[in-house]
């Protein structure tokens, strides 16, 4: 099994360093041949206006969205947001792969993040994880297909479709490799 690691923008160093942690092959994805061969898709976290634009310049905009049909993508904090179906307070184009919407920055600016516990439900497994949330999104719907599947409170901070899985924390910041791992699960059963 390969996993990408969209490497336009972002901290993609760090969830490439928690694969490699669990033995997974990866790939730096900077251009729509790199999706070649890969199994699923990390989008990591970073600014989503600047990936949009950059995702549109090396012609991966269009390659991710049918990428993102077949095979299983992870998207943490603006990779969320641009795996979206819509954003609620920010013009800008989406994936669409995914029905939630969500806020940009809900929490505020980069001196308003914070850490806090995340509750995590699949299916018959429950567990908490560390949640570091960085200029975070929000998701405030999820629709129809999507499931929530992470909470902060009765927040909504993660959740998935069959081949979409999104988090508006950063897991690669942490020890925990769990998230990572459920991932991989998904990516394993679409194969």
């Amino acid at each position: 099994m390969k996993i990408g690691v969209l490497a336009v923008q972002g901290d993609f160093a760090l969830h490439e360093k928690t694969l490699h942690a669990l033995g997974v092959e990866t790939i730096q994805v900077r251009k729509p041949e790199h999706l070649d061969g890969c199994s699923g898709l990390i989008m990591p976290g970073g600014e989503s206006t600047t990936f949009v634009k950059l995702l549109k310049e090396v012609d991966l905009f269009d390659a991710l969205k049918q990428f993102g049909r077949e095979k299983v993508i992870f998207g943490t904090c603006a990779g969320l947001i641009t795996l979206a179906h819509e954003i609620v307070n920010y013009p800008l184009e989406t994936l669409d792969l995914i029905q939630i919407q969500v806020a940009r920055n809900a929490y505020g600016r980069q001196i308003d993040s914070f850490i806090d516990t995340v509750q995590v439900k699949t299916g018959d497994t429950a567990f908490e994880v560390e949640g570091v949330f960085i200029r975070a999104p929000k998701i405030v719907e999820v629709g129809e297909g999507t499931q929530a599947i992470g909470f902060r409170g009765d927040e909504i901070v993660m959740a998935e479709n069959e081949h979409i899985l999104v988090a508006t924390f950063h897991p690669e910041l942490t020890d925990d490799t769990r998230i990572h791992n459920y991932f991989l699960q998904k990516v394993k059963q679409m194969q």
